[in-house]
């Protein structure tokens, strides 16, 4: 019998529920939730400061972001972050669909577009041991690996396959979605046959590296299939677990996802600008000591820093918080702002929330710096929350060079 459990991120408290030892053991183990022992055998679930979901068997266990982020705009944010041109139509499903279900048909419908023609084709450089000679013969390879022999011969050469880094991407996430427990046999038997299509093209093993692809004309009706298959090649897992139960999870880090947009969003819209954008720059607090190695050193890591000249004038840092009842934020968030000023000789630094609301500044006592709140709402579609991004770039690089002392970050 399915059995559903729906989390928010920053649920507190929830009922205590049965669960096989077994199950709640596996279900701890992809990292969604914290699985603890309460009274009577059975189990409290809270979340664990990711979001997304796990089937394991015939239970599904959903964490959904603070934000009433769906999974269009979820998926949005993850690729985006990855690679800018990623935009939400490469998911198909309502907003409340069933994770694992909507990901499915969205790989099926993008795969079916990629596949209408037949798989791509495209050279790629072969290199093995030949009784014939075909292509070049490798003479070092030859001499090292076979000296004194004529036979077999090393050769390289450049054959034109189906077995190329976009069919292997591509091929990669099915298979992986094909072993999700639960989707239906008509979606698994479009993935099958997908699956067929794309027979002879080399599986990728799980957690190895994705082989590298580059959007071209003629690969441009593929695209769509490939964001999406990255997605959930990085994200998501499907194995068979303890008691052969089938478990599959897709489970991301929400703060690690939005500060990854902000920064990739950030440098999108600073380009116009003049100077160089930068992610996690680094930085010293102290001042460096003869005879002291730079290890010595407090060292900082700046989300993102934009140097005009070869100077830090322009400081952002991204905070995937909830804002108290009043609407407040975290004191330590200002107090790091305030070293990041200090350290870089900047006046000002924008702090950037997930969230609602309008841009607020705080100036800081008796240090001529200001820390400058600006919330981006989630929620919004994707064009909005881009312009939001635009917006924030224009605004910082225009109080940058207008007087210091101004106290407001719309002047």
């Amino acid at each position: 019998m399915s059995r559903e459990i729906v989390l928010d991120e920053l649920q507190g408290y929830t009922e205590p529920v049965e669960l096989d030892r077994e199950v709640a053991a596996t279900l701890r183990d992809t990292g969604l939730v914290s699985v603890v022992p309460a009274h009577g055998g059975a189990w409290t679930i809270l979340p664990a400061g990711k979001v997304g979901a796990v089937q394991i068997g015939e239970l599904l266990v959903r964490v959904k972001p603070k934000e009433k982020v769906g999974l269009n705009r979820l998926l949005f944010l993850l690729g985006y972050a990855a690679d800018p041109g990623f935009r939400p139509n490469n998911v198909i499903g309502s907003e409340d669909e069933d994770l694992f279900a909507a990901l499915g048909e969205s790989l099926a419908r993008h795969g079916e577009r990629a596949l209408e023609r037949g798989p791509l084709n495209g050279y790629v450089s072969v290199e093995e041991a030949l009784r014939t000679v075909k292509g070049r013969i490798r003479v070092g390879d030859q001499v090292s690996r076979r000296p004194g022999q004529l036979l077999p011969l090393e050769v390289s050469y450049d054959d034109y396959t189906a077995d190329v880094a976009e069919n292997q991407i591509l091929r990669g996430a099915i298979r992986m979605m094909m072993q999700v427990p639960r989707l239906s046999d008509p979606l698994l038997g479009r993935l099958a046959h997908l699956d067929s299509k794309l027979e002879g093209v080399s599986v990728l093993n799980h957690g190895a590296a994705l082989p590298v692809w580059t959007e071209s004309r003629i690969n441009g009706h593929y695209v769509p299939a490939l964001r999406l298959s990255e997605i959930i090649l990085r994200s998501m897992s499907a194995e068979a677990g303890t008691g052969h139960r089938m478990v599959a999870s897709f489970v991301v880090n929400m703060a690690t996802v939005f500060e990854d947009f902000v920064a990739t969003a950030l440098k999108e819209a600073l380009e116009p600008y003049p100077g160089l954008t930068e992610w996690q720059y680094e930085a010293f607090l102290d001042e460096a000591e003869p005879g002291f190695r730079s290890s010595d050193r407090v060292r900082m890591f700046v989300d993102v820093v934009h140097c005009v000249n070869g100077r830090p004038a322009l400081i952002f840092d991204a905070k995937y918080k909830a804002a108290s009842a009043s609407g407040a934020y975290p004191n330590a968030d200002h107090y790091q702002m305030l070293a990041y000023c200090t350290a870089l000789g900047v006046p000002r630094a924008w702090l950037v929330y997930a969230g609602r609301g309008e841009p607020r500044v705080r100036r800081i006592r008796n240090a001529g710096v200001s820390v400058v709140e600006f919330p981006l709402d989630l929620s919004q579609e994707p064009e909005a929350l881009l312009a939001g991004v635009v917006e924030l770039a224009k605004l910082a690089f225009f109080v940058a060079n207008q007087d210091p002392d101004s106290t407001s970050a719309r002047t």
